[in-house]
């Protein structure tokens, strides 16, 4: 079974580079990581945690989506509604409550949702984020807890994954045929191009 160690990255937009690391670096705190890049192309990480990172692609021409209330439905075609940072303890939840409040962005009060406390904001770009304490004594990754009034007949299979519901891999690719194609930034990080 394959063994995650986090999100390593979300890829968001921004058209503005510079409010973007203001409001994630300077306002959040998650340090600017790495940058790549090249006239007409930006692309900028933030460390959220020790293995998680959010990263912004700059992009001429592009705008702040209107907000979009967190968890509000949409009809058509859609493929995000939020992101959820999770806090170490509740002071840390409203000291940053009360910075992005200082800052003049809008922010919500605490919500209670049973296993976490959350509030909830608006990057410059839009993108509706939520900030998130688990509540102590409260583990639904340890026991996990399906509170749905009528959920489907897959949900109620179980928390556990069934790779036996999808068919098996025929052919493994062998560790020995493992090969990585130059990307964006590789070039920087082994010596061969210079900034």
């Amino acid at each position: 079974m394959i063994k995650y160690t986090g999100l390593n990255h979300l890829a968001m937009v921004t058209g503005d580079m510079d409010k973007t690391i203001r409001f994630w670096r300077d306002l959040l705190g998650m340090r600017l990581i790495a940058g790549l890049g090249e006239p007409g192309y930006r692309h900028y990480f933030f460390e959220i945690s020790s293995n998680d990172m959010i990263a912004f692609f700059e992009w001429p021409g592009v705008v702040p989506v209107p907000e979009k209330e967190h968890g509000r439905r949409v009809a058509g075609p859609a493929v995000f509604d939020h992101v959820s940072f999770g806090v170490e303890t509740k002071g840390m939840l409203l000291e940053l409550k009360d910075r992005i409040d200082a800052a003049g962005f809008w922010v919500s009060e605490v919500v209670d949702h049973g296993f976490i406390h959350s509030i909830y904001a608006f990057d410059p770009n839009g993108i509706p984020i939520e900030f998130s304490w688990y509540v102590e004594d409260i583990d639904i990754h340890r026991t996990p807890v399906m509170m749905d009034s009528d959920p489907s007949d897959i949900a109620e299979e179980g928390p556990e994954p069934l790779p036996a519901k999808w068919p098996p891999v025929a052919e493994p690719t062998l560790l020995s045929a493992y090969r990585a194609y130059p990307g964006q930034g590789s070039g920087f990080f082994r010596g061969k191009k210079k900034r």
